[in-house]
């Protein structure tokens, strides 16, 4: 599928991307490239694929939660930017 110089900048201006002409033109070459895989990828029959396939079976890796000694207040707080007494002090992220 080929695409248009203004196309090319049109996609560039959603992703507020600034090309030079010489990126315009290898961009245009490169989506328009993909897009024609994904004109083979249509080409698939996926009637009998649920939409949620995996290629793997998928299973969760859990390991026992178990208690164990918590971490000093100075070790917590060693690293921090800032501290008021033995907490985290941050700027406000709300007015």
């Amino acid at each position: 599928m080929k695409l248009s110089r203004e196309e090319v900048i049109h996609i560039a201006a959603l992703a507020r991307m600034g090309l030079s002409e010489a990126e315009i033109e290898k961009a245009r070459e490169q989506l328009a490239n993909i897009l024609e895989n994904f004109e083979v990828l249509k080409e698939i029959d996926t009637t009998n694929v649920p939409p949620t396939a995996q290629s793997i079976n998928l299973s969760n890796v859990m390991r026992e939660d178990t208690p164990r000694e918590s971490l000093a207040v100075e070790q917590v707080l060693a690293n921090a930017p800032d501290r008021e007494e033995d907490l985290f002090k941050l700027r406000p992220v709300l007015e």
